[in-house]
């Protein structure tokens, strides 16, 4: 069935107050489209369906939920249902996905255990791999047997996160290695899992940045990631559909500076006006302050405009061509940044490489430019061609800046994309401008 047909169902059923076929509607569906039927419900009817679900997937109904559907559940149950509802949830979970302004009464309504290891999991930084780790995964003793390990699985299995990764660790927790479960399934009983291991695995310490442990996993291509401490001992793991978040956050995150946007972790339709106008005027107005730079190049040289309406007829094309290929440049960098297959060592490399491409792409342009401006503009032979040498030299210049100006700010620390689309194309705006009066002069024999 479709969404808008199970969604009517679901409502005719809730107005009629038919309970029973209420829950069994549920039971048929996945728990994330459950959450996300939920999300259209009012308190009162949001309270009264999760009270119907069983309790069995309650739990992970809830973990799915928007920040606001969770915020009022929690404010409208009571503590015992808090308590019962925070247990059955893995602790990644419990921590990452509830709103801040409740977690207080979390906290207060938890069991003692889990309230201690909420507490330690929100003592990490934020964004780093402590704080979206999970602890609900399998580990074992570098002595234990295949027959152990089955043992164990069987009585816990169901609540861990992931069982097909066993981690195995010595007296002290240090990890020794891992260990797939495909392999040990498929071992003698009486087997040592520590002889089948994969030794000194890949793993990330709790205070690495997000994006470290994303780009891991996908280097690596990891189902999960070990999570260890300083002195190596193993204190949780990263599973994929947590890294799946991280990935969406991160590219989110360099989307908006690329486009000028201060980064928001806020949906655009939840997100105020206020908010959305606070987030784009910084960049803006250090936009509109560069910008000026630009105006007055072209004031200093006004002379020279003067005495060619061609030469100013073709300045909107010579700085849009010029952004255009500036932004191609930064893109691919910036993306070669994020992936890990540009480093600022890379810099030579990646300017020789851009330097081959301008002197084709700029090449082309200017051919064609130089035929344009010359039949349509009625331009001489001479303005044409200040135009055309302009716009090579401005394409090699974008390229280059371009590429430069993403590595650079990586090497002193500065998100990469930062260097996106607005800056460049100001930056190259007054470059060009200046490159293109001065090619004018020459080639006109004017003098300002």
């Amino acid at each position: 069935m479709e969404w808008e047909a199970i969604k009517n169902r679901l409502d005719t059923l809730l107005a009629a107050g038919k309970h029973s076929e209420i829950r069994g509607a549920m039971m048929m569906l996945n728990v994330v489209d459950i959450a996300q039927y939920m999300e259209t419900l009012e308190k009162d009817k949001l309270l009264h369906v999760f009270r119907v679900l069983p309790k069995d997937i309650s739990s992970d109904v809830f973990s799915y939920m928007e920040p606001e559907q969770k915020q009022l559940l929690i404010e409208s149950i009571g503590d015992q249902e808090i308590s019962a509802l925070i247990d059955d949830m893995f602790l990644d979970d419990a921590v990452d996905e509830l709103p801040a302004s409740v977690v207080k009464r979390v906290l207060q309504s938890a069991p003692v255990e889990k309230r201690n290891l909420i507490n330690q999991f929100l003592r990490y930084p934020e964004y780093s791999a402590g704080s979206i780790m999970t602890i609900e995964y399998l580990e074992f003793r570098e002595g234990d047997t295949v027959r152990d390990a089955m043992n164990i699985i069987k009585k816990v299995g169901l609540d861990k996160e992931t069982i097909y990764t066993l981690y195995i660790i010595d007296k002290e927790r240090h990890l020794l290695g891992t260990l797939a479960l495909r392999r040990m399934i498929l071992a003698d009983e009486d087997a040592v899992l520590s002889d089948m291991m994969v030794r000194n695995p890949v793993s990330v310490f709790t205070t690495d940045d997000q994006e470290k442990v994303a780009d891991t996993v996908r280097r690596y291509d990891l189902m999960a990631l070990p999570v260890v401490d300083k002195e190596n001992r193993l204190v949780g793991i990263i599973t994929a559909d947590d890294v799946m978040d991280v990935i969406e956050e991160e590219n989110t995150e360099d989307f908006e500076k690329m486009a000028g946007l201060m980064p928001s972790e806020d949906e655009y339709l939840k997100t105020s006006p206020f908010r959305l106008a606070l987030n784009r005027i910084p960049w803006l107005l250090i936009m509109a302050a560069v910008a000026i730079l630009t105006g007055m190049i072209i004031r200093g040289f006004e002379d020279v405009l003067a005495t060619s309406i061609v030469l100013t007829s073709c300045i909107p094309m010579l700085m849009n061509t010029g952004g255009n290929c500036g932004s191609q440049a930064s893109t691919l960098i910036i993306r070669g940044v994020a992936l890990g297959e540009i480093e600022f060592r890379d810099l030579l490399k990646a300017l020789w490489k851009e330097f081959r491409v301008g002197l084709m792409v700029g090449a082309v342009l200017s051919v064609f430019i130089f035929l344009l401006v010359t039949f349509i503009y009625n331009a001489t032979f001479m303005e044409a061609l200040v135009v055309a040498l302009a716009l090579f030299a401005t394409v090699l210049i974008a390229k280059g800046l371009g590429c430069t100006l993403p590595l650079l700010a990586k090497k002193v620390g500065f998100d990469p994309a930062l260097m996106a689309s607005p800056l460049i194309t100001t930056l190259v705006d007054a470059t060009s401008l200046t490159i293109y009066f001065l090619i004018a002069m020459s080639i006109l024999k004017i003098a300002v």
